[in-house]
């Protein structure tokens, strides 16, 4: 026989992983071990225990042992006070289990840090005085790739102290990645709250992504788009919001696809899901002066600050998307681009090659062309009124 400490045991788990209402086989035998207990005390506690599942025991009464209190407390409780026994509590069912719990993480709730290289321009001061204000006011903002949006909302919500919840969107993304779903938690099935309903509980700013790269799946937001409490289907809670909690959506389309191609996984989006946004900023790419002072802060960052070459690239950039908007080009730079560029710059030490490496991706035409007017750009600065003629093309 062994003597076994039940207690020690159980605060250990409870320790190590919280006090649920079951442990492993291999978390009571780790837990042993915590506290002094070999591999044959920890089989002999293991067999008293209640197994609530395969491979899962609770230090609560077996059932045999319930019912045998049941038989034995009825008639003395009678006897007594000729009353009948109190009944015994079922276990709660893994339902009601699961709507009790609200959450397994809330890593994804939290305040952003400020970035040194963000330089407010555009449509910052109107999204921040939405923000402030902790109206419930969606946004949709549009624009072409790499030109700040999603880190505009971001420095926006760090500003202002703001909790805020980002979401990826993509042609997968689905209710149970949005609301929440069941999953499998130390050996018990609970439902765990998705991003959507945590942003919503903690009145934090909810940051759907690439929205126009998701498909129908994603109508399960439009109650959640009106700002009202949100049923959940699978256990039953209704989420309120908290006060402060909004939306803001980005895209590279206004939700009616891509016509040139570009953004190929770009979707339409549903009409009655659009009218749930009041306002749409368009955000376009920064002037040639905002520009510059983004590219000598990652400059800055990266240690590498060479004003000349700062000034060179994004007047590179500018004459490139002038081009570009007029036909002359199929492609463009972007400001994410130059910020590849600097980094790649900080590494290489060498301004051609930087540029190089960071264009490749583009076909042999354009990248032979984007070199070219680099070189012609010569050492001088050219004017706003520079034109690029692409005689690849």
């Amino acid at each position: 026989m062994y003597h076994i400490d039940k207690k020690l045991v159980r605060d250990q788990l409870v320790e190590t992983h919280g006090n649920l209402t079951g442990f492993t086989r291999a978390d009571i035998i780790d837990a042993c071990n915590e506290v002094g207990y070999d591999i044959a005390v920890a089989g002999a506690l293991i067999r008293k225990m209640n197994k609530v599942s395969r491979g899962v025991y609770s230090f609560g009464e077996t059932r045999k042992q319930k019912v045998a209190v049941k038989r034995k407390a009825a008639p003395r409780a009678k006897r007594k006070t000729e009353t009948s026994p109190a009944p015994v509590q079922e276990a709660p069912t893994s339902m009601a289990l699961a709507a009790s719990v609200s959450s397994v993480c809330n890593d994804s709730v939290f305040v952003p840090s400020k970035d040194d290289t963000f330089v407010p321009w555009g449509h910052f001061k109107d999204l921040k005085t939405a923000l402030e204000s902790k109206q419930f006011f969606p946004f949709y903002i549009a624009g072409l790739s790499g030109n700040g949006k999603t880190f505009m909302v971001e420095q926006a919500c760090a500003q202002l102290g703001r909790e805020y919840v980002r979401v990826q969107i993509s042609p997968e993304t689905d209710e149970d990645d949005l609301i929440g779903g069941f999953r499998l938690i130390n050996g018990e099935t609970v439902f765990q709250k998705g991003p959507v309903l945590k942003a919503m509980e903690s009145g934090a700013v909810l940051l759907i992504d690439e929205i126009d790269r998701g498909t129908n799946k994603i109508m399960c937001l439009q109650g959640v788009l009106e700002g009202k409490p949100v049923l959940v289907k699978k256990t039953g809670e209704v989420v309120s919001p908290a006060a402060g909690f909004t939306v803001v959506a980005t895209a590279n389309t206004k939700g009616r696809g891509s016509d040139d191609g570009r953004y190929s996984a770009a979707g339409i989006i549903d009409d009655a899901f659009l009218e749930r946004f009041p306002a749409t900023l368009e955000q376009p790419y920064p002037s040639r002066a905002v520009e510059t002072k983004i590219v000598k802060k990652h400059m800055e960052k990266f240690e590498c600050l060479v004003e000349k070459f700062a000034d060179k690239l994004t007047a590179w950039s500018e004459v490139i998307r002038k081009t570009f908007e007029d036909g002359g080009v199929e492609e463009f730079i972007s400001t994410r681009r130059l910020c590849h560029i600097v980094q790649t710059y900080s590494i290489f030490q060498d301004e051609k090659k930087s540029i190089e490496f960071c264009i490749r991706r583009f076909d042999n035409d354009t990248k032979d062309s984007f070199n070219d007017l680099y070189d012609k750009l010569g050492d001088e600065v050219p004017s706003a009124n520079f034109y690029f003629v692409d005689e690849n093309l």
